[in-house]
C-alpha cells in the first residue's frame, strides 16, 4: 500500500510543480493591511493547535493515517496549486480541501491546509506569510468545516453525493469568505464593504463555480481509488461514522 501511494503522492507533488507559473488567487504576500492579516492569524492559531493534538492521538491509535495526512496534503497541494485563467486577468484554483476534511476531520485540515500554505508561499510563490493566517482561516479552517459539515449531513442520504456537494461547496465558501476578507480590507468608495464584497464575490463565482464543481468530480473519483486499494484501511479510521450509508 506504502508504495503504491508514494508513486501517487510523487505524481501529484510533481503537475503540482509543473504549474507554478502565475498567480494564484490566496491573498497575495503584503496585500492585506498588517491588521487584518493579524486578526486572522490570531483566529487560526487555536484551530491549528488542536488540530495538531487531533493528528497526535489518531497516529498513536492508527499507525497507518500518516500515509493518509500524507495523501491528503499531497491531494491538497496539488489542486490548489492548479491555476486557470481568470475574467480578472489573474487565476483561480480549486481547494482540495474537501478529500482531508471527510477522511480525517476538519481539525487535522486546518493543520494540512496550513502546511500547504506554507510550501506554496516558499516553492510556488503562491499567497505569502503576511497573508497566511487570513488563507489559513478561509481555505484551511472555513473550507474544511464547511465540507465536514456537509458531508455529515449528506451521508446518510447518498454517500457519493455528499463527497461531490462537500468538495464543491468547501470550494465556494473558501472563496466567500476570501470576498469578505478583502471587502473589508478594502470598502468601495460609494457603496461600502457590503458593495465591495459583492464585487469580489461575482468575480470569483465566474471561475469558481465551474471549478467546485469539478472539484467535487474529482474529489469523488479520488475516494473511489482510495476504497479500491485500502478499504479495509479506509474503513478503519474515517472520521465520519456515517461513511457507510
Amino acid at each position: 500500500m506504502k508504495k503504491r501511494y508514494s508513486k501517487l503522492m510523487a505524481a501529484i507533488i510533481f503537475v503540482s510543480i509543473m504549474q507554478s507559473n502565475g498567480f494564484a488567487m490566496h491573498i497575495a504576500e503584503g496585500f492585506l493591511p498588517p491588521l487584518y492579516a493579524g486578526i486572522y492569524g490570531l483566529i487560526s492559531i487555536p484551530f491549528v493547535l488542536y488540530g495538531v493534538k487531533v493528528i497526535r492521538e489518531k497516529s498513536e491509535k492508527i499507525p497507518n493515517i500518516k500515509m493518509f495526512i500524507a495523501l491528503a496534503g499531497a491531494y491538497c497541494f496539488m489542486l490548489s496549486a492548479l491555476k486557470l485563467p481568470s475574467v480578472t486577468g489573474s487565476s483561480s484554483h480549486p481547494t482540495g480541501v474537501g478529500f482531508g476534511a471527510i477522511l480525517l476531520g476538519p481539525f487535522a485540515m486546518s493543520v494540512i491546509g496550513l502546511l500547504v500554505l506554507v510550501f506554496q508561499a516558499l516553492f510556488l510563490a503562491h499567497g505569502g506569510f503576511t497573508t497566511l493566517g487570513a488563507n489559513t482561516f478561509s481555505m484551511g479552517i472555513v473550507g474544511p468545516f464547511v465540507a465536514y459539515g456537509v458531508y455529515r449531513a449528506l451521508s446518510k442520504f447518498n454517500r457519493k453525493w455528499a463527497i461531490f456537494g462537500a468538495a464543491a461547496l468547501g470550494n465556494l465558501s473558501t472563496y466567500v469568505v476570501t470576498s469578505i476578507q478583502l471587502g473589508v480590507a478594502f470598502p468601495s468608495a460609494s457603496g461600502g464593504v457590503l458593495e465591495s464584497v459583492a464585487k469580489f464575490g461575482t468575480v470569483f463565482a465566474l471561475t469558481q463555480i465551474p471549478l467546485a464543481l469539478a472539484e467535487g468530480i474529482m474529489t469523488v473519483i479520488m475516494f473511489n481509488v482510495v476504497e479500491k486499494h485500502s478499504s479495509e484501511e479506509l474503513h478503519s479510521f474515517m472520521e465520519v461514522e456515517s461513511y457507510e450509508s
